[in-house]
């Protein structure tokens, strides 16, 4: 104990020893730093003949010791960041330090956050770097250089702060306590570095910028450097926000991961170090020495070593941290490379632990211990090949390890330890069947879980055979097994050939079976997968075969796990599309649990929630349940929300809600139809498409539909601009909203003096048979107008329509044929009609076949495109007739 506290002593001395050499080294300081900022600030603004356009700091807080940056940056000398806008070069992010001044990697558009990696040399003051980075600074410099030159020599002639010995001494002291306090308050701990400059952090920072005034002008300079328009970026973050960010930067991590894109760049957390005179717990100087005999200790202190070093809490961050900073991470990876099994089970034992911290897991890869992983997976020793497969797991977190994991072979390799458990799936040879077995099959399972967050990784797996593999597994009755078998499944079913396989493979079936177990993130995972898979009838078809839909409504029941439930909401949504699954969680009473959902829940199950009631409400009687339930109410409510998703699928169900009459009276009464009308203003396609197929049913079934169009000031403008619009569903969805509009003949006549014949005709020439279908329904409805019939033929849209009766959908013949019909009351149209109708052979009188295709749907079973067709003929030959007489007579 003795000899521990004088090693401590002899610690502390050794430092603050250092710290006074070091002081005596500094280049700047933030107090000179501050001046020529300042400086510059009085010859910056708007003009030619200013040095600068603008120069400011990044953050809106200054610390006690005159720094700008953060704690852990000022460990670095980093002293500030300052955003610069000359007037000759776009905005520059310069991190003022007291090694001098040098450009940094800018401010991130996402998180608003900086990129502190140093981009160009380091130059020993603001000036100097500005002058040589900007021409027009240089030139304006040298015409203000009278004026400069006399405020930056005073700047300069103040002498440099040099601290007195008592000063140095008590600097160490100052600091020890200070930390003590912050990481006793916060529960903050930084790894250890050496120290290499004078300047101490300190948390007890002090506003001495106006925040709202510091944001407007970031704005501004963020609205320069992107033309005008603010990018996503968003405000500026506080060191004391930033703090908090990097505390949760395991969750930030899992967010980056949900990209599947290997072609984006990794967005690395900075690296977080122990401060030198932190108050650190003696574990993390005793694992700092366990280190050294790792490095310097034959195989026997070796193996001792790393079962020391196992005893210690490998999940508390200060001891993870100690290994990293002291350079455990390389000896623990080089220990890989060994011939000992034991040193290389002992080393992978602590990475399995310590690879939890997402800065290790980046540390593991930028030193190379991935492929190092990837080869032991060949080990004839199971246990090494379960703790690499396990360390893969946790390290594959992030696109560049899965990146890595492929190219060196790893996710074949996976693949293979599934085939370690074929037998499991036999409970009657489980006694005679190796559990290690077992668990390399788990270990393997396990890692391929991670990986597949890829695309790459996910069709990887598919061409190594891991689907029947995986479908082997999920026969067997380990649980333990079971959820990495399944949230792989899960994550890979959202690839089409992931699911036309799993059909195959018949594993809905087993899914469906695991829904019942006791294992709530077990139940998660196979109703994520149903959720995945439930996007084609057939597998909606065998979820419910298998009886699969009543354990998914008994699952609503249990609102705790909100992972879990918007996992079975999702299911439950993706079912209800076919009408039969829909009936079926009406008998099991999911609807009115639905209902209740529908306040007090995070984004992710509301999403799910709504989309399932759009589904379910299609049919009468759920409708008038969710009527009932009261659940219109909040289903208006959420009409206001900004989640796109939610969006698109609240309006859904609003208009589901809307063909019943009582409902829309409701809806009308709750303000929905404005909601829904002020949504084809949001920016999203989608949900202006959404918001124009729920206004159909509303308008349809308002008792003075006409007059409720008309309330709204701009509606019928709004609604006719939309045409302009180069989205096929947009279009679509309008044209039925402007058909249902112009049943009233004031609206009609307002629509028609706003534009829309022409904007109609200009869609005739389309091969979206969506779009023609409801296109032609709305020339139909505008021809019934003035002279809209002799205007839709002087914008050429009756020919465009003649093509359609070719289409092999009925809907689009039903709308063509009366289209026609209204469009045939004009002479002129008839022979444009019969003339693009026609057929040339080789004889000289063509042939019409317009009648021959109108001929064959006058004898359709649907009675409305039986009396359009006939009516389209009766006014073509009415017209012949009328010709012939007038020639003979």
């Amino acid at each position: 104990m003795k000899v521990g506290m004088l090693l401590k002593q002899l610690d502390l001395y050794l430092l603050n020893h250092s710290l006074k050499r070091i002081s005596l080294q500094i280049c700047l300081n933030p107090t000179t730093v501050k001046n020529h900022i300042e400086l510059l600030k009085h010859f910056s603004g708007k003009g030619e003949q200013t040095v600068l356009e603008s120069i400011d700091y990044t953050s809106d807080y200054e610390f006690s010791n005159g720094c700008r940056a953060p704690p852990w940056r000022q460990i670095h000398g980093e002293i500030c960041y300052v955003l610069v806008k000359p007037h000759d070069v776009e905005t520059l992010c310069v991190t003022c330090s007291t090694e001098g001044v040098f450009l940094n990697g800018g401010k991130t558009e996402d998180e608003g956050e900086i990129n502190y990696e140093r981009k160009s040399e380091i130059y020993k003051d603001l000036v100097t770097f500005l002058k040589e980075k900007s021409a027009k600074f240089s030139e304006n410099m040298s015409k203000q250089d009278i004026r400069f030159t006399e405020e930056w020599k005073k700047e300069n002639e103040e002498p440099k702060e040099v601290p007195k010995k008592e000063e140095a001494d008590a600097l160490p002291k100052a600091f020890l306590a200070s930390s003590k306090n912050i990481l006793e308050k916060n529960q903050i701990n930084f790894g250890k570095i050496q120290m290499t400059k004078r300047l101490e952090p300190t948390l007890n920072w002090k506003a001495t910028v106006d925040f709202k005034k510091h944001k407007s002008l970031l704005r501004n300079t963020q609205e320069k450097k992107h033309g005008g328009r603010l990018g996503r970026s968003g405000p500026p973050v506080s060191p004391g926000r930033a703090q908090l960010v990097r505390k949760s930067a395991e969750k930030i991590e899992e967010i980056l991961s949900d990209s599947s894109s290997e072609n984006e760049e990794d967005e690395e957390p900075p690296d977080r170090r122990q401060e030198a005179n932190a108050d650190l717990p003696s574990e993390y100087w005793q694992i700092q020495k366990l280190v050294k005999y790792l490095k310097g200790g034959n195989q026997t202190a070796t193996v001792i070593a790393l079962r020391s070093m196992k005893d210690f809490n490998l999940a508390q961050e200060t001891c993870q941290l100690a290994i990293r900073d002291v350079g455990g991470l390389e000896v623990l990876i080089n220990l890989l490379d060994t011939d000992e099994v034991k040193c290389k089970i002992g080393s992978l034992k602590i990475l399995k632990e310590i690879s939890h911290n997402p800065q290790i897991r980046r540390n593991i890869v930028d030193l190379g211990g991935l492929p190092v992983m990837v080869n032991i997976l060949d080990s004839p020793h199971k246990s090494l090949k379960c703790l690499a497969a396990e360390t893969i797991a946790n390290v594959a977190k992030f696109r560049r390890a899965r990146r890595a994991v492929r190219h060196h072979g790893g996710i074949t390799k996976l693949v293979a330890l599934l085939d370690c458990a074929q037998s499991s799936a036999k409970p009657a040879q489980s006694s005679l069947y190796d559990a290690r077995d077992v668990e390399v099959a788990r270990c393997g399972a396990l890692a391929l879980w991670s990986c597949s967050k890829s695309n790459a990784n996910k069709e990887a797996i598919r061409q190594a055979g891991g689907i029947p593999l995986l479908a082997h597994l999920l026969k067997t009755s380990h649980e333990n097994m079971l959820i990495p078998v399944v949230g792989t499944l899960q994550e890979c079913a959202s690839e089409e050939n992931y699911r036309a396989a799993i059909k195959a493979e018949r594993i809905i079936e087993n899914l469906v079976k695991n829904l019942n177990s006791e294992n709530e993130q077990l139940q998660e995972q196979c109703a994520m997968a149903i959720y995945q898979c439930a996007e084609d009838k057939e597998t909606r078809d065998l979820v419910r075969l298998h009886g699969g839909l009543k354990p998914l409504a008994s699952l609503l029941n249990n609102t705790d796990n909100k992972e879990r439930l918007a996992a079975v909401t999702g299911a439950i949504w993706k079912c209800s599309i076919s009408k039969e699954n829909a009936t079926k969680f009406r008998e099991y009473e999911a609807i009115e649990t639905l209902v209740g959902l529908l306040t007090d829940q995070p984004e992710e199950v509301l999403v799910n929630v709504v989309g399932a009631l759009g589904e379910c409400c299609q049919e009468y009687e759920n409708r008038v349940l969710v009527r009932k339930c009261g659940g219109l109410q909040p289903l208006v409510n959420l009409l206001v929300g900004i989640n796109q998703t939610l969006l698109v699928n609240v309006t859904k169900a609003v208009g589901a809600c809307a063909v019943e009459p009582e409902s829309m009276m409701i809806i009308d009464r709750l303000d929905g139809v404005r909601l829904l009308w002020s949504l084809l203003k949001n920016p999203h396609p989608d949900v202006k498409a959404s918001a124009a197929w729920a206004l159909c049913p509303c308008i349809q079934n308002a008792k003075d539909a006409g007059e409720m169009v008309r309330c709204f000031v701009g509606g019928l403008e709004l609604i006719v601009n939309l045409l302009k619009s180069d989205n096929k569903e947009v279009l679509a969805s309008v044209c039925a909203a402007i058909t249902n509009i112009a049943k009233d003949q004031e609206n009609l006549a307002a629509i028609t003096d706003l534009g829309v014949v022409p904007l109609l005709s200009k869609l005739a020439n389309t091969n979206n048979d969506k779009l023609r279908r409801h296109l032609a329904e709305a020339i139909s409805r505008c021809c019934m107008w003035g002279r809209n019939r002799v205007a839709f033929g002087e914008y050429k849209a009756v020919a465009p329509l003649v093509r359609y009766l070719k289409s092999n959908d009925a809907n689009v013949h039903r709308a063509t044929a009366q289209a026609l019909y209204q469009l045939s009351e004009d002479a002129d149209n008839c022979i444009t009609i019969h003339e693009n109708g026609a057929v040339k052979n080789k004889s000289p009188i063509p042939k019409p076949v317009i009648f021959k295709l109108l001929l064959g749907m006058i004898g359709s079973s649907d009675q409305d495109l039986q009396e359009a067709a006939a009516g389209c003929i009766s006014n073509i030959r009415r017209l012949a007739l009328a010709i012939d007489k007038a020639r003979y007579t």
